[in-house]
């Protein structure tokens, strides 16, 4: 199949989560055969933030992970969409894109035979429903919600017809164990920003690490001045941005990891635990987490990860993990094979698959119903399970 993308940035993932989810997803599309286009706006927030903060060569350093994949870099007020999606079967628009690219997309779908899909990766759908409402979809296929809620929201309000969970997933081409000898306790890898977490950041971060004496690390942007230095109080250094492919070498370098998630997501979003828990399970390194509802069963809450419901509980968890080698591998090793059998970006090429078929099935259904009918075209590769 040919397929275009349309994200905020394949270059950069500067406070930008999707970005291993979406490089997993075109490695994954790429090594099965398919062409696939990746266009993004030149002037993104998270590329131009990268490039301000970071130096213009921290824009290539996602390449030395993800040999080959390029993205086009677009205008919104040139952009030829005759041109940029000539002959391609199936597009994908992110919820990260300006409204008015969603509508010109789904404009020029009218007169074009592929499958347009919108795919949404945060929370504004619940917590913002009126932002959200001002994507026009009239003319999109469906929507690729990376939660239940989140897709139960979209047909709730009338937003679409079709909706599909498509969680996110680990690249695992990029995200396995390291096997390095920890010269720290703990990591932290996440963004700061927006005041979503921070008093969850004391209490399941900072409080415990200080309290327990633990050495670590912690990797993010956006700390401003005062969370650096309470994140220097708890004992622990503030290292600044990290690529995001690194992260698996920064984990293996620690013995235990921790998810916060930010409020949001633990209130309002019951079964969306976003990248980082794929991330950390992926690589085999403990993960203990605050709490947050896994109301679409991913994982094994025991097994795969621990959970903490307050600052004290983190605690114990800690100590626990860090004082019990046994029971420090036995949560490495559940959590990635939990990855490996369930969630994998190849898992989440094989779902959407599937619904490009159920979608062609419909509309050759539809066809025949009309009189006429248009040849098929299935992709090279069958589906092989990992529904959503």
């Amino acid at each position: 199949m040919r397929i275009a993308m349309f994200y905020h940035s394949l270059r950069s993932c500067w406070n930008h989560g999707n970005a291993h989810f979406l490089r997993g997803v075109v490695s994954e599309l790429t090594a099965r055969g398919h062409r696939v286009t990746v266009l993004e706006p030149e002037d993104g927030w998270s590329r131009g933030n990268l490039v301000r903060e970071e130096g213009p060569e921290a824009e290539a350093a996602y390449r030395t992970a993800y040999p080959g994949l390029e993205s086009v870099l677009y205008r919104l007020d040139t952009l030829d969409l005759d041109r940029a999606l000539d002959g391609v079967d199936l597009v994908l628009v992110h919820e990260w894109n300006d409204p008015a690219l969603v509508a010109r997309v789904g404009a020029h779908r009218r007169s074009a035979g592929y499958l347009l899909l919108f795919h949404d990766t945060h929370h504004r759908a619940i917590t913002a429903p009126r932002e959200m409402a001002r994507f026009d979809l009239r003319d999109y296929d469906g929507v690729l919600a990376f939660g239940d809620v989140v897709r139960r929201s979209y047909l709730e309000r009338g937003w679409i017809q079709r909706a599909w969970t498509w969680h996110e997933a680990a690249d695992v081409r990029v995200f396995y164990p390291r096997h390095e000898v920890p010269r720290g306790d703990l990591v932290w890898i996440g963004n700061w920003g927006d005041e979503e977490r921070s008093a969850e950041l004391g209490e399941f971060l900072l409080e415990p690490a200080r309290a327990l004496g633990l050495s670590g690390s912690v990797y993010g942007v956006r700390y401003p001045e005062p969370a650096q230095q309470a994140v220097r109080a708890a004992g622990l250094r503030y290292q600044g941005w990290l690529p995001n492919h690194r992260a698996p070498e920064v984990f293996s370098r620690h013995r235990v990891t921790v998810h916060v998630p930010r409020r949001p997501y633990a209130g309002a979003l019951p079964g969306v635990p976003t990248i980082r828990p794929f991330e950390a399970l992926a690589c085999g390194i403990p993960l203990i987490s605050a709490p947050w509802r896994d109301d679409d069963d991913l994982f094994m809450v025991g097994r795969d990860y621990l959970v903490a419901h307050d600052g004290e509980e983190m605690r114990r968890c800690l100590r626990a993990v860090l004082s019990d080698v046994d029971l420090a591998t036995a949560l490495g090793d559940c959590g990635r094979r939990t990855i490996l059998e369930r969630h994998t970006c190849a898992h989440r090429v094989d779902e959407l698959f599937g619904i490009v078929r159920a979608l062609r099935r419909q509309a050759g259904a539809r066809e025949r119903r009309l009189g006429y009918q248009v040849a098929p075209s299935e992709p090279p590769r069958a589906a092989a399970g990992g529904g959503a």
